[in-house]
């Protein structure tokens, strides 16, 4: 089993930043692959971002792309998500999600993970 617990967000103004963290407990981090995902109120849940298990593959929505980055750091079991440029459209509760699965054609669908967090709530004020 692994526990996913993040945290981070927060409130801020548009073309604000801010960083989520995600810390995983219970199982070997490296065999794990990690993936962020939110969700906005009345709205299915999305993919934002993914990595891999080295970090050396990272994957991204369109609609992030070139605004938020994902990476990890393996020693302190820890993915983050650093979010620049945020828009107002960001506003959700975002997810971390673990899988133990090696397909990476798979790491943007829901279905594809194992383990998720409770959420963090990122809103971005106009």
């Amino acid at each position: 089993q692994v526990q996913l617990g993040e945290s981070g967000g927060g409130l801020v103004q548009a073309g604000g930043s801010l960083r989520l963290s995600c810390a995983a407990s219970g199982r070997t981090f490296v065999n794990l692959a990690m993936g962020w995902f939110r969700q906005a109120p009345g709205k299915e849940r999305e993919f934002v971002a993914a990595v891999s298990r080295s970090g050396g593959t990272t994957y991204y929505s369109d609609s992030v792309k070139g605004r938020f980055t994902v990476s990890r750091d393996n020693a302190k079991n820890t993915v983050y998500l650093q979010m620049d440029s945020l828009k107002p459209e960001d506003t959700a509760v975002y997810y971390c999600a673990a899988t133990i699965k090696a397909r990476p054609a798979a790491v943007v669908t829901t279905p594809h993970y194992d383990y998720w967090g409770q959420g963090t709530q990122v809103s971005v004020s106009s």
